[in-house]
């Protein structure tokens, strides 16, 4: 009798692949199926549009009603089908005119009264409505998360009603604008209320300034989580580009994306339990893990020992790539994952008594087993490891006296211009090439690494990631090249080659 074809996206890890909804109505026995590999959420969605669309005062055909949701190959899950699915009904009974439809896209869930309901995954969809030039229409409290790409023309409803009679030219809707809220962060935290500790504060203005990773290793009450929680206040403001990254993966994932968290960088802590599908991802539906979640922002992990060593191992790829491949016997999915990583340990089994001298009760052995747990190729991917000692009584009852957050971030800010404006990256990421372009040495500090590299018994990635802390100090003293002092305190950060050299002869 009639066809309506209406256009809709599923999501596909960070893309949204086009979902065409062709509505048939035929002779036949009254029914309502759907085709097209559905899931549980989209078979569903038949009761929601048919209540939604009798409750919205439309009649609902006493037809043979046949969805197909093209193309046939691609899972389709979540309610955001019920939208295009009831407008295609509409329009294939003759109840709206089904040329209106053209030039749209529609996601949006149906409650049985026929109000829109939120959906996830919204600015991907957003990304490629706008490639196609079309408009999007989506439920209000996606509205803000949709109108992030500028050149998108969004509408936005929140009843079926006033999405029809917008179609139907009786009441038409204006193209949505986006709210100006204040999305600058307010710390409650600052570096100045960190007491002593003078090498690990610069350590974090370090990392802060190049992208660095960092494992901190120290007994506990040493201020190592205290230290990790204030990286965020000195790192420096993201762009538009990684911004709108990090909330495309926010979109996708089962937490959602929060309009007033919009250029706020991720910070992300799982707790040791965590398995290695929570912090890289993947289950039936192939979702993004912490590792994602951190993308252009930190993830911190605390009391890294106790993380079970497979987990940790499934970090190598990602510290190195900036990316996860997930696959699955059916779906594959490729996650950005350009996190900085935070770690805090402890240097031996019980800790507490342990000074990192000679107050250790614990045998080398046993020390040696504790610190087994990282694999030489995971502690390779991890720039700057630094001890921090137990404070004395008398540092802890003088009142703290150091730069506040904002003075450290001043200069962070400026060394990460000089990397922009001199290779377009952090110097983290410098490849091969890149290094033996900006990382030069003199022949006297050439020597000078070689006796490192030798005494230390470093991989080729621990010298590389040397070279590139070395650029980052050099950056942060604004001197164009690396000098002897800038390699020397590149190289002090190195705590745990330290410690298993020191170890070494004992266990011979």
């Amino acid at each position: 009798m009639s066809l309506a074809l209406v256009y809709s996206r599923t999501n596909d890890g960070i893309h949204a692949p086009e979902v065409i909804v062709e509505v048939d109505l035929s002779a036949g026995l009254p029914g309502l199926s759907i085709v097209g590999l559905p899931e549980t959420a989209v078979k569903e969605s038949k009761d929601r549009v048919r209540a939604a669309i009798i409750n919205s005062r439309f009649e609902f055909p006493n037809n043979r009603i046949t969805i197909n949701l093209a193309p046939a190959d691609i899972p389709k899950d979540g309610g955001r089908f019920d939208l295009p699915i009831a407008l295609g009904i509409l329009a294939a009974s003759g109840q709206i005119p089904e040329q209106s439809l053209a030039g749209y896209e529609f996601i949006g869930e149906l409650s049985l009264g026929g109000q829109l309901r939120k959906v996830k995954g919204v600015l991907p969809t957003a990304f490629a409505a706008d490639k196609k030039q079309r408009a999007l229409f989506v439920p209000e409290e996606n509205a803000n998360e949709a109108s992030l790409i500028s050149s998108l023309s969004v509408y936005t409803a929140n009843h079926l009603l006033k999405i029809t009679e917008h179609l139907n030219d009786t009441q038409r809707l204006s193209p949505y604008e986006r709210e100006d809220v204040d999305n600058s962060k307010q710390f409650s935290v600052d570096l100045n209320e960190v007491k002593g500790q003078f090498q690990a504060k610069r350590a974090l203005e370090i990392a802060a300034a190049g992208s660095h990773n960092l494992l901190m290793i120290g007994p506990p009450g040493t201020g190592k989580t205290m230290l990790a929680t204030r990286l965020a206040t000195i790192l420096p403001p993201m762009t538009d580009e990684e911004a709108l990254e990090s909330a495309t993966i926010a979109s996708i994932s089962n937490q959602g994306f929060s309009y007033r968290q919009w250029g706020q960088r991720p910070v992300r802590e799982p707790h040791h339990t965590s398995s290695g599908v929570a912090l890289v991802g993947g289950g039936s539906q192939v979702r993004p893990g912490e590792i994602s979640l951190a993308h252009n922002g930190i993830l911190f992990l605390d009391e890294l020992t106790e993380f079970d060593r497979k987990v940790l191992e499934v970090l190598r790829e990602p510290l190195e790539t900036g990316k996860i491949t997930i696959s699955r016997a059916a779906r594959q999915a490729t996650y950005p994952a350009k996190f900085q990583l935070i770690a805090a340990m402890n240097p031996c089994p019980q800790g507490y008594d342990c000074d990192l001298k000679d107050n250790c009760q614990c045998s080398l052995e046993q020390q040696r087993r504790y610190r087994s747990k990282l694999s030489a190729p995971f502690l390779d991917r991890i720039d700057l490891q630094i001890e921090v000692p137990r404070l004395s009584r008398e540092d802890l009852q003088r009142p703290a006296e150091c730069e506040s957050s904002e003075e450290v971030k001043q200069r962070v800010v400026a060394a990460r211009d000089r990397q922009q404006n001199r290779q377009g990256m952090a110097n983290r990421f410098l490849g091969n090439k890149a290094i033996e372009q900006y990382c030069k040495l003199s022949p006297q500090d050439e020597a000078l690494i070689a006796q490192v590299l030798e005494k230390f018994k470093l991989s080729a990635r621990a010298y590389h990631r040397i070279l590139k802390v070395a650029r980052t100090i050099a950056d942060l003293a604004g001197c164009e090249d690396i000098q002897t002092m800038h390699l020397s305190e590149a190289v002090s950060y190195r705590s745990m080659d330290r410690l298993i050299a020191a170890q070494a002869p004992a266990s011979q």
